[in-house]
C-alpha cells in the first residue's frame, strides 16, 4: 500500500527490515521514483560519490546471493557503493572520507523512498566486500558499502522481535 500524506515520523515508524518478499517485481515506475529521490540525497560538498548497481537481472541475482545470505528473495536489489576518487576528504584535520557516510545517507533515502511506496526493504551489511568486488566487476575506486534487498513484502513478513526496542534518550544523548 502506498503511503501518502503521512508525515516522515510516520512513515519512519512503520518501516522494518522486511526479510520475506513476495515474488512480485517492482514496476518501474517506482523503481524510477526510487532513483529520482536518492539523487537528491545530500553528500559531503554535494561531491555525490555514490555509485548505485540496480540489480534485477536473475543471474545477478544469483551473484548477490553468492555475496551475501541476506537477499531474502527480493526482486530487486541496490548494490550501493562510492567513489573513492569522487568523494570529500576533510584533509585540514584528519583525512576523513566521506564515502561511507554518503552512501549511507542514499541507501536511507532508497530505504525510505521504497516505504513510502509501499515497498519493503532491508538494510544488508553482512556481505563479503571482495566476492562483491570480483563478481561486479568493480573498479579499486569503488567501495561496496551495502546490498539494499527491496520488493512487496510476504503476507507473512514482520518485524523481527528487536525492532521495537529502542534505548532510552538518557542513555543516547550526553
Amino acid at each position: 500500500m502506498v503511503m501518502e500524506n503521512v508525515t516522515f515520523a510516520e512513515l519512519a515508524k512503520e518501516r522494518y527490515s522486511v526479510r520475506k518478499y513476495k515474488s512480485q517485481p517492482v514496476e518501474q515506475s517506482k523503481l524510477e521514483k526510487m532513483l529520482d529521490t536518492m539523487r537528491i540525497a545530500p553528500t559531503a560538498g554535494n561531491r555525490q560519490p555514490h555509485r548505485i548497481r540496480v540489480i534485477t537481472d536473475a543471474a545477478e541475482l544469483k551473484m548477490v546471493d553468492e555475496c551475501t545470505r541476506c537477499r531474502f528473495e527480493a526482486p530487486l536489489v541496490f548494490l550501493v557503493c562510492y567513489d573513492k576518487n569522487a568523494a570529500w576528504v576533510r584533509d585540514k584535520f584528519d583525512n576523513a572520507m566521506s564515502g561511507d557516510v554518503d552512501a549511507s545517507i542514499v541507501t536511507t533515502f532508497l530505504m525510505m523512498q521504497a516505504q513510502e511506496l509501499g515497498l519493503g526493504s532491508c538494510w544488508v551489511m553482512f556481505f563479503d566486500p571482495a566476492k562483491t568486488r570480483e563478481l561486479f566487476a568493480l573498479p579499486e575506486n569503488i567501495v561496496p558499502v551495502a546490498f539494499l534487498p527491496v520488493g512487496y513484502p510476504a503476507e507473512d513478513a514482520e518485524p523481527a522481535p528487536r525492532h521495537f526496542e529502542r534505548q532510552a534518550l538518557k542513555d543516547i544523548l550526553f
